[in-house]
Parts: C-alpha cells; structure tokens; sequence
C-alpha cells in the first residue's frame, strides 16, 4: 500500500493546519488509518486513529479537543485537522494504514496495531513556532 502525506508546513502556535493520506486503492471497510509523529530525538508517538467502517476514533491526550481525524472515503483520503498547535506539537507526521485492524477496533491497543502492522508514508514535516 502506498500512501502519500501532505499538508505539513510551518504555523505560529495557536494556528491551524490539515494532513492529508492519500491511500490509493484501499479498503476502508477493512482498514484502520492512523496518524503517528516523531519529534526530535524521540520515538515515534500515536496522534490518532481511525476505523471509518465502525465509526470509531482514537485520540492520544495531547491533542484531545484540538486535532480532529476524518476519512472522505470517496477519495480514499484521510484527513488530521490540526487546530491549536503548540511548539510541542512539532514533528515528522506520518500516516500509516493496516488491513484488517478495523475488525480489532474493541482491543484498546487498536492504534498500536495500525503502527505496528500497518504500511507507511514517507511523512510531512510540522514546525510550531512560539
């Protein structure tokens, strides 16, 4: 599976930006999409997941209430918007779809799963500046 990030960029903290995946070809009744980033220095950290088949999103905390993931399935497109960015925010975003992880949605790990079966983007680079 290929997917192709976009929308990365550089914003003043307290702005806005949208990623786009596109993920030609795929399923979305048998795939989970999810957001991921790596900061730095770090490891790669979840950002947030979707399952549009069941309806069912997941967000980590730090950025519960300002990102918002949604799929336009007739684009085969997955969307991050990203409202609110902090500094802390800045990151390499990669986007990463897994087959078959839709149907695991009740396992609270679910999003680890995407990352961890999934097929990645080469990613988009996000600059939050203070």
């Amino acid at each position: 599976v290929q997917l192709v990030e976009s929308g990365g960029g550089l914003v003043q903290a307290g702005g806005s930006l949208r990623l786009s995946c596109v993920a030609p070809g795929i399923n979305f009744d048998d795939y989970a999409i999810g957001w991921f980033r790596q900061a730095p220095g770090k490891d790669h950290d979840r950002v947030s997941c979707i399952a549009s088949n069941r309806g069912i999103t997941y967000y980590s905390n730090s950025v519960k209430g300002r990102f918002t993931i949604s799929a336009d399935t007739a684009k085969n497109t997955v969307y991050l918007q990203m409202n609110d960015l902090k500094p802390e925010d800045t990151a390499v975003y990669y986007c990463a779809a897994a087959d078959g992880v839709s149907s695991r949605v009740d396992d609270p790990g679910w999003c680890i799963l995407v990352a961890g079966t999934g097929d990645w983007g080469q990613g988009t680079r996000v600059t939050v500046t203070s």
